[in-house]
């Protein structure tokens, strides 16, 4: 996987974060970007390098948190490999710390949409998304999809660093 750097200010996750006093930024605050290829052995991968990130940062995520967000990493780069792959061999996985909260997005380039769906019981799977947002929804955050300038899809959910059910 190819670290593509740090950039200077993550950005509120969604239209309803708050954001920091201009200037005021802790030391873990930061966005992070890699590409991976679109290969089931990039799920893994994915996971292990934003759970390294968070640590080399100090990023003091409660551990409820950092678990659910790992399994929304596996989640995202998974649906991106299955279903995006043949049209975007490459997929780019964005961590973004802010002050109280952390974003991960899955961006490919592939222009079909997922809608969170409920599956028939009896499938194995195309529950994906729908268990990203609960997940996001359960620690108090947020998940969306949009679309991105070149026809491509960015798949994101923010998670407060402490749960609500713990504030």
């Amino acid at each position: 996987m190819e670290d593509l750097g740090r950039g200077e200010d993550p950005g509120p996750p969604g239209p309803a974060a708050a954001v920091a006093p201009p200037g005021a930024h802790a030391p873990y605050e930061g966005v992070w970007r890699f590409t991976a290829p679109a290969v089931d052995a990039s799920v893994p991968q994915a996971r292990r390098a934003v759970r390294d990130l968070l640590r080399r940062q100090g990023v003091p995520a409660d551990d409820d948190v950092v678990d659910g967000l790992l399994l929304i990493v596996s989640e995202l780069v998974t649906n991106a490999v299955r279903h995006a792959a043949l049209l975007s061999p490459v997929l780019a996985v964005e961590v973004a710390v802010g002050a109280e909260w952390i974003r991960v997005s899955v961006e490919d380039n592939h222009p079909y949409r997922p809608t969170a769906l409920i599956a028939d019981t009896a499938q194995t799977g195309g529950r994906g998304l729908l268990l990203v947002r609960e997940t996001a929804r359960e620690f108090g955050g947020a998940c969306e999809v949009e679309h991105t300038a070149t026809g491509g899809k960015i798949i994101w959910a923010a998670l407060p660093l402490r749960p609500a059910r713990l504030r």
